[in-house]
């Protein structure tokens, strides 16, 4: 069924594929999503993408409020490999996308009868997202520290035991995805251009949020 996940270089991931814009997701290379696809337009470029090279990019509408049929998009998305699929007896289908590589939209192709959106796509600017582990250096234990001052401003828990097994680079993309930051601040990880630098923002936002929590409940209302 086509190549598998970090056998591509930029040459060979396909120069058109198909969009799915999604507010508030965000996709990132090596990271997995899981999504539940019902909608008629959507299960066409699933099959679609079964049949050709599994491939479809993730990408965000630039107005995440926006309620046209065909938003308007943010230029940075993350193509992802359709990894695990399944079809369920109520005609929807399950499928997780593993990220591969981000993308920047050349353009957006006309319909020619399809009912999804298709682009034309560039990844030459994000080839490091194919080089798995391409000499980065990130503090684990920072990462924990900041993840662990942002469960508990929430009132989260989590199996730290089973988090301390990941590598560095697994921890961040897994909770980068996974925070409910809003959509431009996912948009913001999603376009850093080196590991490091999206994991110093990845912390920057943690300790954000923790200490916005930390000051709402420390705040009095006046008398």
């Amino acid at each position: 069924m086509g190549q598998e996940l970090n056998q591509w270089t930029a040459e060979e991931l396909p120069a058109v594929i198909p969009i799915f814009p999604l507010a508030g997701v965000l996709l990132l290379p090596g990271g997995r999503l899981p999504l539940n696809i019902f909608e008629p337009r959507y299960l066409e470029m699933t099959q679609d993408a079964m049949a050709s090279q599994r491939i479809i990019g993730m990408i965000q509408p630039a107005d995440p409020f926006s309620r046209d049929f065909e938003p308007e998009t943010y230029h940075t998305g993350c193509a992802g490999l359709i990894s695990e699929f399944e079809e369920t007896a109520d005609n929807r289908i399950l499928i997780t996308l593993t990220g591969v590589c981000r993308f920047d939209v050349a353009n957006e192709l006309p319909r020619e009868g399809l009912p999804y959106r298709r682009v034309a796509a560039r990844y030459q600017s994000f080839a490091c997202d194919l080089i798995r582990g391409n000499a980065i250096a990130l503090d684990g234990d920072l990462l924990i520290s900041a993840l662990k001052k942002f469960f508990d401003a929430r009132g989260m828990s989590a199996d730290w035991s089973a988090i301390d097994e990941l590598c560095n680079e697994d921890l961040m993309t897994n909770f980068a995805m996974a925070c409910p930051f809003g959509p431009s601040e996912k948009q913001a990880l999603l376009e850093c251009r080196e590991t490091n630098e999206r994991s110093a923002m990845f912390q920057a936002l943690l300790e954000m949020a923790a200490h916005e929590r930390d000051g709402m409940e420390g705040a009095t209302a006046p008398q």
